[in-house]
């Protein structure tokens, strides 16, 4: 049975995906919520909302996440990065699962990424779950109901949740697989119901496409001047570094907090929606991401609620520290309606410095930026996991390296010849520790923050007198009005001057090991900027 609508051309049955009982194209979200209830996948919340569990996976799997190794992809995929699957792995995965959804059923939405028509690509989402098919209608764009007759996709993913790998057989580590084959388009995802594999899996096929089209593709938030989507700025960021909430400016409009491109024609999100954490929330931090949580049919993974009142315990981690809220844009008033900005005047590198050691913001050259795109710096502190006492930094190249399937200098180089062509600004950003390691010191101000990332973006900041960092050699402002000068000279905070000079020492050889892996296929400009 077939319910829905579809391109008559473009059926599971063309596409070799057979004996579903019951196949439910492109449900609109009553629908969706409605069968995800039915089917006993969750619960309904307080205004409407889904909530659910993902059972045993409650974040992605990356060490089961493979790129299947054709010719087509050999000499351009990141391989140390990304694990390889035979074709002939790939084959027998394909056949079992699918053999495996014979008699199941499913559902499809046909969906597009990327904002900007030119870069756009059409993709298929078929799952086994409804609230699947919830979850990535919002994250991704929607066509207009009378285009879907006439959908054709580009690339197809298929989640099955219920169906293990077999390692031995499909040449995977577990019974867990997200495998992604460059020839057939195709992704296949088994034996995880997180949904972020949906989504991390389409950022991903965009990391390989959009390079080779000299587009950067950027794990970032951005947003724009409200009424000048020429003024635009980008936020790179890994986890707890404040990528979304200072994007989310309510005196600038939100392009998108996750995921976008650069081109030529300027900055486009990849996505139609959000994927917030709610660990925490607050009402009165963030009040329209709180806001969602009980709005119709957005998806809230995770959450302990209260089984009488189906109240949401915003604190309660025992499922998860990742719990998570999928939303549509429109429900953020002050997002883009377009999800489209111009070229970026500014580029903010954010970083969580559990050393003590960086300034609050420095101003950084195009080979800095560079530099320390491709480090991707944060830090982990004393007491986030067990055994450790004492500040761990982490490198993620490229602010995401999970998701990137090409060699970190590609997107490195791509970066570079953005800013140099647009006169872009580049900032890096320490939202972490100042007057002492975490632990001695204290968070970085976010009035501070605010204050200086305010000026960065309205452009007063320039005007400010610069100094050269003696260990990292960027630029940082002397003072700022409205912000403590102490702030802007990390060293001034410490009470113990010699103690700050071993942690910048440290830090900085901690930088220098970490870069060394991409000398050898960086140019001459970026290896001066290298700090050590």
């Amino acid at each position: 049975m077939m319910t829905g609508r579809v391109n008559p051309e473009q059926t599971l049955e063309k596409q070799g995906i057979k004996g579903a009982s019951t196949v439910h194209y492109n449900l609109i979200e009553p629908a969706l919520v409605q069968a995800a209830i039915k089917r006993g996948e969750g619960t309904l919340g307080l205004g409407g909302a889904f909530l659910c569990t993902t059972g045993q996976f409650t974040g992605r799997s990356p060490k089961d996440k493979f790129v299947v190794r054709t010719p087509l992809v050999e000499d351009t995929i990141w391989w140390e990065n990304n694990a390889p699957m035979s074709p002939e792995g790939f084959a027998a995965l394909k056949a079992d699962m699918f053999a495996h959804m014979n008699g199941g059923e499913l559902f499809v939405q046909d969906l597009y990424a990327g904002a900007d028509p030119e870069h756009k690509i059409n993709v298929r989402v078929v799952t086994e779950l409804a609230w699947h098919g919830l979850f990535i209608r919002h994250l991704l764009r929607r066509p207009a109901r009378d285009e879907l007759e006439g959908f054709a996709a580009d690339w197809t993913i298929v989640n099955c949740p219920s169906f293990k790998a077999d390692p031995k057989k499909h040449g995977c580590r577990t019974d867990t697989v997200i495998a992604l084959n460059f020839d057939e388009k195709l992704v296949l995802i088994g034996n995880t119901a997180y949904a972020g594999e949906n989504k991390k899996s389409v950022f991903t096929i965009l990391n390989y496409i959009l390079p080779g089209k000299g587009v950067m593709a950027m794990h970032c938030s951005a947003n724009h001047a409200i009424g000048n989507p020429d003024d635009a700025a980008v936020f790179f960021g890994l986890s707890g570094t404040g990528k979304t909430t200072l994007s989310a400016s309510p005196d600038r409009t939100l392009v998108g907090d996750d995921e976008h491109g650069w081109s030529d024609n300027g900055i486009f999100n990849f996505e139609g929606g959000c994927y917030a954490k709610t660990i925490n929330l607050s009402a009165e931090a963030e009040p329209e991401i709180y806001a969602t949580t009980s709005r119709f049919a957005t998806v809230v993974e995770n959450m302990v609620f209260d089984p009488e009142t189906l109240v949401l315990d915003f604190t309660d981690n025992s499922l998860t520290d990742n719990t998570r809220c999928a939303y549509p844009l429109e429900a953020i008033s002050n997002a883009s309606a377009s999800s489209l900005a111009g070229q970026p005047k500014n580029v903010v590198m954010l970083t969580c410095d559990a050393f003590g050691v960086l300034p609050p913001i420095a101003r950084l050259s195009p080979a800095q930026a560079m530099y320390h795109f491709l480090s991707g710096f944060t830090s982990k502190v004393a007491g986030t996991e067990r055994g450790i006492t004492e500040p761990q930094p982490t490198f993620s190249t490229c602010f995401g390296a999970p998701f990137m399937p090409r060699r970190p200098e590609v997107y490195g180089k791509l970066l570079q010849e953005k800013i140099l062509a647009t006169g872009a600004s580049c900032w890096l950003v320490n939202t972490g520790w100042t007057g002492g390691a975490y632990g001695t010191g204290k968070r970085m101000p976010i009035k501070a923050t605010r204050a200086l990332l305010t000026g960065a973006l309205d452009g007063s900041l320039e005007k400010a007198e610069f100094r050269k960092d003696p260990f990292f050699g960027f630029q940082v402002p002397v003072a700022v009005h409205d912000v403590d000068s102490k702030l802007l000279n990390p060293r001034d905070t410490w009470a113990d001057k010699a103690a700050f000079d071993a942690q910048a020492k440290k830090l900085v050889d901690m930088f220098s090991k970490n870069f060394a892996q991409y000398v050898p296929y960086i140019d001459e400009d970026v290896k001066a900027a290298a700090i050590g």
